[in-house]
């Protein structure tokens, strides 16, 4: 029998990404029998994403990691030496990219992770297990990183439902939380990054991020699923002094990609893309 060319094209996933091995066929978990289809689905996803393969190739703890690191390869928002607070940091990932990046261990560094959940260990970052809207988290927060931080993560969303709106309010109400978290302890001209789902109940929350930061724009790094509902919400030049600012993702006028789904567009509301 004739074999395929090498160089044939694969066909796609619904993401977009190539879902095929060498047979061309896709890869489906050993063990299926009794799970539920959402599970299986889950399964013969995270085995066929490149992205899982990749996180697990360079040691990273979870494939969020490649999130945060896209997001900082476009905004270079982690400088050395700085001080910066992960909440829901569990299990780890988005510590260890922000370690490297904010070269933890040499000089002023300082990073700190609070999770609901133990987290393993990480070499110099302080990982508390507790509830960030308790105000002595935040005090143990000031202590350890001696102040205010530059900056604020958040890659927290609420246990799925399956139920969307539900789901979407819940971590809507997270995303809340970390924001009036940010507000309690960022510097001036710090930074918060969250994520953010959509669905419309964001907006209210969206319109306090505007109040408080210079610029806010949407996100979408390519490691998050295109079919997700899943964005990333970047919030720089923190001042709290209500002041406003309406900017494209790119960070300045119309470029030729206003049509892209995470854009701003000028004379949207508040200065973030209407979703």
């Amino acid at each position: 029998m004739p074999r395929k060319p090498a160089g044939r094209t694969s066909t796609r996933g619904p993401s977009g990404r190539s879902y095929r091995n060498d047979t061309g066929l896709t890869r489906k978990p050993k063990k299926m029998r009794g799970r539920k289809p959402s599970s299986q689905r889950w399964l013969t996803r995270q085995l066929n994403d490149p992205f899982v393969a990749q996180a697990k190739s360079r040691g990273f703890r979870s494939r969020a990691a490649l999130k945060l690191e896209q997001i900082d390869d476009r905004y270079e928002m982690l400088k050395p030496g700085m001080a910066i607070v992960d909440l829901g940091c569990a299990p780890g990932g988005w510590l260890q990219v922000t370690a490297d990046r904010i070269r933890l261990g040499g000089g002023k560094a300082k990073l700190v992770g609070i999770d609901l959940l133990e987290t393993d260990i990480l070499d110099g970052v302080d990982i508390f297990v507790g509830d960030m809207t308790d105000p002595v988290m935040i005090d143990k927060v000031r202590a350890a990183v001696g102040g205010r931080a530059h900056g604020v993560l958040s890659d927290m969303a609420a246990a799925t439902t399956g139920h969307r709106p539900t789901d979407h309010l819940r971590t809507t109400a997270l995303l809340e939380s970390a924001l009036d978290f940010a507000i309690e302890v960022l510097v001036e001209d710090g930074f918060f990054v969250a994520k953010c789902f959509r669905g419309g109940a964001e907006r209210s929350v969206l319109d306090l991020m505007q109040a408080n930061f210079q610029t806010v724009r949407h996100v979408k790094p390519a490691a998050s699923r295109q079919e997700s509902v899943e964005s990333y919400v970047l919030a720089t030049g923190f001042h709290g002094t209500g002041g406003r600012v309406v900017e494209t993702e790119d960070g300045g006028g119309d470029d030729g990609g206003g049509d892209h789904p995470d854009a701003l567009p000028p004379g949207a509301p508040g200065g973030y893309s209407p979703i």
